[in-house]
């Protein structure tokens, strides 16, 4: 399958979405910070010197979301209708799961959404602990779920 965004030349450019159907459509995507445990206890407990890094980094995620065609030089400027962004504590990493999911109803996906929310969480919690923890490791970052439009439903 050819890269869509790019012409016959070879130039990029933004895709014609015009002729495409106008549907439901929602995306799911994750990724993950690891930390020291240091680190891992100091958000737990609610000691970081700037705030409640979780209930930032939600905030961060919707607003990264919301400002995804202003960051991804060819995306579409899309109506989103729905943005979620959860954050969990996971012991075993140490660090943090996130997981965000965007919906629209337009015709093209949010994939890129999804992708810019949890990368704008993660760093995000990056900054927030970056004075106790400069080793945080930000991965793991892909798209779990991918549904409507011609292309049809995509699950990880």
């Amino acid at each position: 399958m050819p890269l869509t965004h790019f012409d016959g030349k070879g130039d990029a450019h933004m895709v014609d979405v015009s002729d495409k159907a106008v549907t439901e459509r929602i995306a799911t995507a994750e990724g993950h910070i690891t930390m020291a445990r240091e680190t891992f206890d100091i958000i737990s407990e609610g000691r970081a010197k700037k705030g409640d890094v979780l209930s930032v980094a939600r905030l961060a995620g919707i607003m990264g979301a919301k400002k995804t065609p202003e960051l991804i030089p060819l995306c579409h400027p899309l109506p989103v209708t729905k943005v979620a962004v959860e954050l969990t504590l996971d012991p075993d990493l140490p660090g943090v799961r996130i997981e965000g999911t965007v919906k629209t109803t337009g015709q093209t996906g949010v994939e890129m959404e999804a992708l810019t929310a949890v990368s704008t969480a993660a760093l995000t919690v990056y900054d927030m602990a970056k004075a106790v923890d400069k080793a945080m490791e930000i991965g793991g970052i892909r798209v779990t779920l991918k549904d409507g439009g011609k292309s049809g439903r995509y699950e990880a």
